[in-house]
């Protein structure tokens, strides 16, 4: 393939906008890109979540093992598009970086993997079973990988790469905290505060379970070597009526970052167990809810395919890419749930720029980054 054509297939996914919607469109295109080698045996599904919202899986090649490549088709919001430079959804091409939302973060990865396997499949050089998975929703709660991985789609994998952004393909990520994000409601009975014996304070029963899980959570005190240790934090707290009412309601938010020391299980157990006691007072009345919990994704930095990773960067970047941890959910912490026990990495193109205005990506970090998927693929099959 040439350097041409992959930029347009670049320019294409970005000039679509998929701000935690539409990714439908870009899964068409890119499945389109595909439908000419269907005659090769490849096989092309979609996975709809939602209306306007698929995965795309492509399976190319065949044999009993499974290289599997993935990204996510979702971006952040642009913000103020008066921070741009340029509109963000029309790329554009300045001193070599090619600039729009999703440029880094991450559809220049999702591209160059895409790019990656045409030219395997245009040079009809497949080196053996490769499965690409595009996802949905990763940057709002990883849904849609959660979504293939439980239809079973990713458990015949023998190793996963993500195409995150590490640092312009300096790093790899094999191992990254988990998250579990909670929402706890109180409920009281209001009544003056002149009286407060005639009712039940919400805000007081939310502190006590506040101030508790906080000690409780403290306890679970293991240090990942890579990660450090678990975190918790309340992030939201609201409640109450009126200054001289006691309050009939209460709510708060907290966020933790979990490590593989300890699964969200453990978790759970810990703030249901505590709800549970609560609850057993009179006039307590806690409920829990959790939001996209993603489980902690552990890895060993001295795995064969991380040294095969690093073999390959060496000989295409000229520098060896470091393995480290990452303390953000990526959509590895819902493919860590499928049946298969693979190792699953993330290398990518980009820059330090996503989520910002004026994101960006090197075309010539782009171009590396389709030569180093595809080596390694071919090295990675023995070819």
């Amino acid at each position: 393939m040439d350097q041409a054509h992959a930029e347009e297939i670049l320019k294409k996914v970005i000039a679509i906008p998929t701000v935690n919607d539409n990714e439908k469109e870009v899964a068409d295109y890119l499945a389109s890109l595909f439908a000419p080698y269907e005659d090769q045996g490849v096989t092309i599904e979609e996975l709809a979540y939602s209306p306007g919202r698929s995965n795309l899986i492509v399976t190319i090649g065949e044999g009993e093992t499974t290289l599997g490549f993935s990204g996510h088709q979702d971006v952040v919001d642009p913000g103020d598009l008066a921070d741009w430079d340029t509109d963000p959804f029309v790329p554009t091409i300045k001193e070599g970086r090619l600039i729009g939302r999703g440029a880094s973060d991450m559809k220049s990865g999702l591209a160059a993997v895409v790019c990656t396997m045409l030219a395997m499949l245009e040079e009809k050089k497949v080196p053996g079973k490769i499965k690409l998975i595009a996802t949905v929703g990763e940057e709002s709660g990883e849904y849609g990988a959660a979504q293939v991985t439980d239809a079973g789609l990713a458990d015949d994998l023998s190793a996963l790469v993500i195409a995150e952004p590490t640092d312009g393909m300096r790093q790899i990520c094999y191992t990254s905290k988990g998250v579990v994000d909670y929402h706890v409601t109180s409920k009281g009975i209001a009544a003056h505060s002149s009286r407060p014996h005639e009712g039940e304070d919400a805000i007081a029963h939310l502190l006590e379970f506040a101030n508790e899980v906080q000690a409780r959570l403290a306890r679970l005190d293991k240090k990942d070597p890579v990660l450090g240790k678990l975190t918790s934090l309340i992030t939201l707290i609201k409640g109450g009526e009126q200054i001289n009412s006691v309050p009939s309601q209460a709510e708060l938010s907290g966020n933790i970052r979990t490590i593989p020391g300890y699964t969200n299980q453990v978790i759970f157990d810990v703030i249901d167990g505590l709800i549970a006691e609560l609850n057993a007072k009179p006039g307590y009345q806690l409920s829990v809810d959790y939001i996209y919990p993603e489980e902690p994704m552990p890895g060993d930095a001295h795995s064969p395919l991380v040294q095969l990773l690093q073999k390959v960067g060496l000989e295409i970047f000229g520098h060896t890419l470091t393995p480290v941890g990452g303390t953000g959910a990526s959509d590895g912490s819902e493919f860590v749930r499928a049946k298969g026990d693979y190792p699953i990495v993330m290398v990518g193109p980009g820059s330090d720029s996503q989520h910002q205005p004026n994101e960006w990506v090197s075309l010539a970090a782009y171009h590396q980054a389709i030569a180093f998927y595809q080596q390694f693929a071919n090295e990675f099959f023995g070819k």
